[in-house]
């Protein structure tokens, strides 16, 4: 079948819709809806059997939804409508929810039905984010492949929507504003995390801190401390604590209201303002060690996978921590997002983004190099969210990778103008060889989880929720150190790496990265920062990606 996407961005939803529909062998054409006249134009192109919008936020242009069948993946249950679907939900304490596949009419989410799943969702509020690249992508893809079956279908009519029908129990909800989103801090610490959840990662929730107006996000609750509302208790790792009402609350991220600013870690927002420095309080870890009998885990959950130059530094310390223990495998497990690579925010607000960019891959090259040069035990990396970049060469060190089902892998760097760095010269190619490395890193295009197996970038392919994921990535590193051939694959590994070290030390292939590096950092060969600067800004397309309208134009032909 001929489908086009007609989205607002190629997001991880869109990325997962085109993986899915590709290898389902469809035909799939992408196309940003910039106006009425590109979307026009798109559909005139293509010549699509079906249209789905897995991520739009624009009106379908009634000449598009009158001539062809577009579906609109909506995120919330039968009879929802509006905007903020999401945001509601969390900041309502919904306890199911749903995502919906409607045909485009007039009036927006108001059309007939073609399909939904419904889900239960945690007493603990989500993060926005996590909701909907989580329980809602999943759910969205699934309505993707039921709706091109049912399109196939002649048969199929869909179901009016009817708020009579007690099934559905949806409702119009109208469009968040900022009063929606502001709270208090002498608000209690339940009702605090649940508005900056119902915000996060986009717009954020608004309030003051330390005199100024900020939107807060990546919010958990903290220890039960009596102390002045909205005052600063302490601070870790890039967050602060602070008091609310009844308790504390963590704040990992901020972004500055009153002028243009970016979302950065909280302390390097309120630096100047925190006074005599607040002391360390235990309860807010990006970075753990655990241990498992013969297995120790090395755990990063960095907010969206954006690593910054002192995360770096402090991840590097815990795998050195972690090799030098008398365990057999080494687990590096990653987050919500495994790992994005560089943190572009950070960069870009920095008072030299150039010097800070590169202060940053030589970090993330730190932590790659200790991974790579274990050789006293098997490294396994638990891939249980996306990845793009330099996370995904960064997992690649490793001697065995483990990806979860649904995830979307992006192992390349075009798209930023960059060359890449991350030992990724050698490690992709000595997975996947020269030629299919060239293609990943030179077409720039998405790689779903199980296309990564079958080509050996990945190992082994698990299925189920996150939780289910890295307990049985656990016993998978379990097994292999009970393995009776353990010590022959650990020494196998180290004449390997031996062999490897005397045809080409990764000295070489880091100095050799690092000079393409430097011309895109500090000589813009390839529009770094212009790139950089758009994606901070989370600034509007001008046209569809040229990586994408290129492909579509191969397939066309």
């Amino acid at each position: 079948m001929r489908i086009l996407l007609l989205v607002s961005a190629f997001n991880g939803l869109t990325q997962r819709a085109w993986i899915e529909l590709r290898e389902a062998g469809h035909e799939v054409t992408v196309e940003l809806a910039l106006s009425e006249e590109v979307m026009l134009e798109a559909v005139a192109l293509a010549k699509p059997d079906l249209i789905i919008c897995p991520f739009l936020k624009d009106r379908v242009p009634e000449r598009l939804w009158r001539e062809h069948r577009v579906i609109i993946i909506h995120p919330g249950p039968r009879g929802d409508r509006g905007p903020s679907s999401l945001d509601w939900a969390i900041l309502e304490g919904e306890r199911r929810w749903g995502v919906t596949a409607l045909q485009a009419v007039e009036e927006m989410d108001a059309g007939p039905i073609w399909g939904w799943r419904e889900f239960a969702l945690p007493a603990e509020p989500m993060r926005k984010s996590s909701l909907y690249n989580g329980l809602v992508s999943d759910a969205a893809v699934e309505l993707v492949v039921e709706v091109v079956q049912k399109a196939a279908d002649p048969s199929f009519v869909p179901v009016p929507l009817d708020y009579g029908r007690p099934e559905v129990w949806g409702r119009l909800r109208p469009a968040m504003v900022r009063a929606d989103r502001e709270f208090s801090w002498a608000e209690s610490s339940d009702r605090v995390v649940r508005r900056i959840r119902a915000a996060d990662g986009s717009p954020g929730a608004a309030a003051l801190l330390c005199g100024l107006p900020v939107r807060v996000f990546d919010a958990r609750l903290g220890p039960e401390l009596v102390g002045q509302p909205g005052s600063v208790a302490a601070r870790r790792g890039g967050a602060v604590l602070v008091h609310t009402g009844d308790g504390t609350v963590w704040v990992g991220q901020l972004r500055r209201e009153d002028r243009v600013g970016v979302k950065l870690p909280a302390v390097s927002v309120l630096r100047r303002r925190l006074g005599r420095s607040p002391g360390s309080q235990p309860g807010f870890s990006e970075i753990t060690y655990q241990r498992a009998g013969r297995v120790g885990v090395v755990s990063f959950d960095f907010y969206n996978g954006a690593m910054a130059t002192n995360q770096c530094r402090r991840l590097v310390e815990a795998l050195q921590y972690a090799v030098a223990q008398d365990t057999r495998v080494v687990v590096v497990r990653g987050g919500e997002v495994f790992s994005n690579g560089i943190h572009l925010n950070v960069i870009e607000s920095a008072r030299h983004p150039e010097m800070e960019a590169w202060m940053n891959i030589n970090a993330i090259n730190g932590v790659c190099r200790e991974i790579i040069a274990c050789t006293g035990q098997l490294v396994v990396a638990s891939m249980g969210g996306n990845a793009g970049a330099g996370g995904v060469m960064m997992a690649l060190g490793a001697d065995r990778v483990l990806v979860r089902e649904g995830r979307v892998l992006n192992p390349h760097y075009r798209t930023m103008g960059l060359f890449g760095s991350e030992y990724w010269t050698y490690v992709l190619p000595r997975r996947v060889g020269a030629e299919v490395a060239q293609s990943l890193t030179s077409e720039a295009l998405p790689l779903g989880a199980a296309s990564a197996v079958s080509l050996g970038l990945a190992d082994r392919l698990l299925k189920g929720s996150r939780e289910e994921f890295e307990q049985e990535g656990l016993e998978y590193a379990e097994r292999l150190a009970g393995r009776d051939d353990y010590e022959e694959l650990v020494r196998v590994k180290r004449e390997r790496r031996e062999e490897d070290e005397r045809r080409k030390p990764l000295e070489a292939y880091r100095i050799e990265e690092l000079a393409e590096m430097s011309r895109d950092m500090f000589d813009d060969r390839h529009g770094f920062a212009e790139a950089r600067r758009a994606f901070v800004g989370k600034a509007k397309a001008v046209a569809t990606p040229a990586h994408l309208a290129s492909h579509r134009a191969v397939s066309d032909l």
